[in-house]
């Protein structure tokens, strides 16, 4: 995942809360359901990597506590979209008869 929102929740609420509170406004702004969720390893606090709300939650030591990183991953993407053809049109610029 390259692109994606980042939620900040230093509560007291678990975990799944969290990420469950995360998931709802992602839906709500970007009109999609979120495939994935980043979290710092201390994030998931004896909680283990796996689903929650639907959402893979892994660690990254590359996001910061209290954070959720939280998108749709790129190969769920492409798979879920066929490519388009595009049609070539015709030359802008065509030759006048004289």
């Amino acid at each position: 995942m390259e692109i994606g929102m980042l939620w900040f929740d230093d509560g007291n609420g678990s975990m799944e809360d969290k990420v469950s509170q995360a998931v709802t406004f992602y839906q709500g702004k970007f009109g999609e359901t979120p495939t994935h969720c980043l979290v710092h390893p201390s994030t998931l606090d004896g909680n283990q990597e796996g689903l929650v709300s639907g959402v893979k939650v892994r660690k990254a030591r590359n996001v910061m506590p209290n954070h959720y990183w939280i998108g749709v991953d790129e190969t769920s993407k492409k798979k879920s979209h066929k490519t388009k053809k595009v049609k070539q049109s015709e030359p802008a610029i065509q030759e006048i008869a004289a």
